[in-house]
């Protein structure tokens, strides 16, 4: 059989699903075994509100009813993911309320609520992640949860001071968005570019978050996050996390599946990736001469200028996250970026909350 775009992405990094339709994730069996399976609270109000999920809503509504709508709406997220448990090699990520992206003690309390349920429904901790915005305050709270072992990403992540804080906060994965969320809607919004490694206006911060955390592996020792890049819309642009040197890419069943189409030829790809490494940061890739001059630069900042050695040494989770919170709001792009997309999941919390409601009239 020819080789495969994707075939060819899974070689340079790790390949996940950003989708939970169970039914999607077994037809790939064939040709892929995902790694992670991701979602947000738009995938997750899809699932709730589809009909093979009808009678477990009953069910877990029955039980919980007196416990409020979002001790059902935990359950049944951790419980739909169950079903991919077993099609996947490694975890199933769920996210914390985003209407309480602000609110440390609220991202703590539903994390744990979370850590509870995947507890109750046999999944351990090595097979589940929670995703954590990436706000000061939300951020201190992964700092606590992977205090406890439980394992964080922080996402909505738009720029490097918020991936230094995650670094700060012991995240096991960050997910930088390579677009932001009103591009897959409208068109004007998407850099439909070429060579999207090298053109996108979003992929010098992308390199410059990977350079910046092997330099602090190598000043620290510490571990730092993985880099699981995410919202991308062609196929071209997911082709480009593996050159870049992201970890991993979770990837829409729409982009999967033309990548899954597409025979690879290296001759016709602007730039060739390298293959996955044992060890992210201790074995980490050379940066390639054609990406050295995207650490200087920065099209979404008004001066078109990075400041990578200052980013790297702020604390950013200090006073509940005042410093990350002020760096988001110094950057036009990343602050109206992190608010759109914090809108748009709310959305998705508000439509399942109402879902979830309605499950509890009709159970009374």
């Amino acid at each position: 059989m020819a080789v495969t775009w994707l075939d060819k992405l899974e070689e340079q990094l790790n390949v996940d699903v950003d989708w939970m339709d169970p039914e999607y994730i077994k037809s790939m069996l064939p040709k892929i075994k995902f790694h992670d399976q991701t979602s947000n609270q738009l995938w997750v109000d899809i699932q709730l509100g589809h009909e093979s999920n009808a009678e477990l809503l009953k069910q877990v509504t029955k039980e919980l009813k007196d416990q409020g709508w979002l001790a059902i709406y935990t359950r049944m997220a951790v419980l739909m993911c169950k079903k991919n448990i077993d099609m996947i090699q490694g975890r199933v990520l769920l996210q914390t309320l985003p209407s309480k992206a602000y609110d440390t003690e609220a991202t703590l309390a539903h994390a744990r609520l979370y850590d509870a349920e995947f507890r109750r429904a046999g999944i351990s901790r090595d097979r589940f992640c929670i995703k954590i915005p990436s706000t000061g305050p939300a951020l201190n709270a992964a700092k606590i949860l992977q205090q406890e072992g439980i394992q964080t990403l922080g996402t909505a992540l738009f720029g490097v001071p918020q991936a230094v804080a995650c670094s700060q906060a012991g995240c096991l994965y960050i997910s930088p968005y390579y677009n932001e969320t009103q591009a897959h809607d409208d068109p004007k919004l998407w850099p439909n570019v070429k060579d999207p490694a090298t053109q996108h206006p979003n992929s010098p911060r992308i390199i410059q978050i990977l350079e910046v955390y092997k330099k602090l592996y190598k000043e620290t020792g510490r571990e730092q996050p993985l880099v699981k890049n995410a919202s991308f819309i062609s196929p071209e642009e997911a082709m480009a996390a593996g050159e870049m040197g992201c970890h991993s890419a979770t990837i829409s069943h729409t982009v999967l599946n033309e990548l899954a189409s597409r025979p690879y030829d290296a001759s016709a790809q602007p730039g060739q990736g390298e293959p996955k490494r044992e060890h992210a940061y201790k074995d980490a890739r050379v940066l390639p001469a054609r990406f050295e001059p995207l650490l200087a630069i920065d099209p979404l900042s008004p001066e078109n200028k990075a400041a990578l050695d200052e980013a790297a040494h702020v604390d950013y989770l200090a006073d509940g996250g005042k410093k990350l919170d002020e760096a988001i709001a110094a950057d036009p792009e990343t602050a109206k970026r992190l608010k759109i997309a914090l809108d748009l999941f709310t959305g998705g919390e508000n439509r399942s909350k109402e879902k979830v409601e309605k499950a509890m009239k009709e159970a009374a």
